[in-house]
């Protein structure tokens, strides 16, 4: 979010589903949309279909290469070097669209100089791409008429993952790919509703509707709304860093609902150390899940259908939830378990139903502020949606962008090498990612007939690589990195490259995340899970 919070001023995805439809070039990167995002991966394949062009970078042969017009197969951790090229390219040949900068972007002459540098040789070497393909990728998605960018965590999950974001913001507003549909840059999120919890104010430095609480002003409304006493002005921590101030003992309580880190989270060995390091847990979840499973207290939450409520979707699309069925046993809807909790410590809440707390998110909240569920009920709606009259915002930044100014300004960025990188102990580099049987930490898809496909873990590695250790299909191999070791089927296949492997990370009893570093991106605190120095042998 920061990546597209600097350079246009909201860090959401930019355009609806619908304007799929509308691209001419598509140009997905870090995203294996298929499986992470099959229904929009459909949408391209139609797309694609119907005569738009399609550009895919990825250092896996994803499904959606076999589709490609310019399929780019870059070294890990290049990103921000291949965008650079794709720029220079489009300076070089003037392809760029100088009369949208001109009108709607400031610090040009700070992309041009800094990219001047990364020629299609230069950038061939560090990525390992044919100059060639670098050119066809630019003059591609330069000429349109109408090119949209779509990338998932491929693209955030580097120590260099806000620099990659504002790489390709930066490309789009070279050749002025905002602001009406089937343009845009889009990133896709991981989960149904992460756009919602971030919406809501689930990260450490704002509020609802990403109010920053450093705001004097902002805290003050925020206090007289939430009947509060003066709100704390300093952010708070970030996922990783909260496991860090865990294991050293400066973090004593931790709440955790609907998130499984002891799967999903970098250096598994490390977080079940904070995890238990704590001197009280609280987990609110679905299942027992190994999180839980640790934890002093679990309470049990009621599902997706067996709740109201609303989600917002990739698209910040807000959509009601209607309950289907009662929850079983003592679970219960999540805003019920926090009225009854916060009401314990003293509070004053008088929710009576999920309506009531959509209410009051809308009061506070200044891009929600025209919902309400009797709207919603007709229809959903994109934020921002100011007013009760208003048709919500399928597209941004049409005439103006979300800066103070009004205008986007270019975030130019040089490459830079990895935190980590194979070397003669450590030969291979591992990355991990997700399938499509199976969702997140695998507690729900593993408890399902589609997870059935899928049972363990398996790990791609190349035929080449399988041939030199003497490794047939199905053999145990084992990937062992600085943090720790584990063990899966081998599964030869050309979809990666020579010198790397491929973990899914949804199977607890072989957990990816042993061999993941909690290593993060200094501007958003993302872990950098993409890029793992390991050695690769028989099990």
């Amino acid at each position: 979010m920061k990546g597209l919070g600097e350079t246009f001023g909201s860090g959401a995805m930019t355009n609806d589903f619908k304007s799929i439809k509308e691209a001419d070039v598509l140009f997905v990167v870090g995203s294996n949309t298929t499986e992470t995002h099959p229904v929009i991966g459909s949408w391209i394949k139609e797309r694609k279909a119907d005569g738009a062009k399609l550009i895919v970078c990825d250092p896996r042969k994803i499904e959606l290469a076999k589709y490609a017009d310019v399929y780019i197969r870059h070294n890990s951790g290049s990103d921000v070097a291949l965008v650079n090229g794709m720029m220079h390219v489009i300076l070089r040949d003037n392809l760029h669209n100088a009369a949208f900068i001109d009108e709607r972007v400031e610090n040009f002459e700070a992309l041009r100089k800094v990219v001047e540098e990364y020629t299609p040789e230069k950038t061939s070497e560090i990525t390992g791409v044919p100059a060639e393909l670098i050119e066809a990728a630019a003059r591609t998605y330069a000429a349109g008429p109408n090119s949209a960018i779509f990338y998932t965590m491929g693209i955030t999950q580097h120590q260099s993952g806000t620099d990659n974001v504002r790489s390709l913001a930066n490309l789009a507003l070279l050749c002025g790919m905002l602001g009406r549909p089937g343009t845009g840059v889009n990133p896709l999120r991981g989960q149904n509703n992460v756009q919602g919890a971030c919406d809501m104010g689930a990260l450490p430095n704002v509020f609802t509707g990403y109010q920053k609480v450093e705001n004097a002003d902002v805290r003050s409304r925020m206090s007289g709304l939430w009947k509060c006493g003066e709100l704390p002005a300093a952010p708070g921590l970030t996922l990783v860093k909260m496991m860090e101030a865990a294991g050293t003992g400066d973090l004593k309580c931790l709440y955790i609902m609907g998130e499984n880190p002891m799967v999903t989270d970098p250096d598994t060995n490390h977080v079940r150390h904070a995890l238990e390091n704590l001197e009280f847990l609280v987990v609110q979840d679905i299942f027992l899940t190994e999180t839980a499973q640790l934890a002093d207290v679990v309470l049990p939450a009621a599902c997706w259908a067996e709740k109201e409520g609303t989600y917002t979707n990739t698209t910040r699309t807000v959509q009601r939830v209607r309950k289907a069925v009662e929850a079983p046993g003592e679970a219960r809807s999540d805003w019920e378990i926090l009225t009854d909790l916060a009401n314990r410590l003293g509070a004053a809440w008088e929710f009576k139903s999920a309506s009531e707390v959509f209410d009051a998110i809308a009061a506070c909240t200044p891009s929600y502020a025209g919902m309400s569920h009797e709207r919603l009920d007709e229809g959903p709606l994109s934020w921002p949606c100011p007013a009760v009259d208003h048709p919500g915002t399928p597209n941004l930044h049409v005439g103006r962008f979300s800066r103070p100014n009004g205008k986007a300004t270019f975030v130019p960025c040089e490459w830079k090498e990895p935190h980590e990188w194979p070397d003669e102990e450590f030969p291979f580099l591992a990355t991990t990612g997700r399938i499509l049987y199976h969702y997140h930490s695998g507690s729900m898809s593993r408890r399902s007939a589609p997870g059935e496909f899928v049972r363990e873990l398996f790990i791609e590695i190349n035929p080449k690589d399988a041939e030199a250790l003497h490794v047939e299909e199905d053999a145990m191999i084992r990937v062992t990195s600085r943090r720790g070791s584990v063990s899966g089927k081998a599964k030869i296949t050309d979809r990666v490259p020579p010198k790397m492997v491929f973990l899914p990370f949804h199977f607890a009893e072989a957990g990816a995340n042993v061999l993941t570093a909690a290593v993060i991106d200094p501007d958003s605190e993302t872990p950098a899970y993409k890029i793992n120095a390991v050695k690769v042998e028989t099990a």
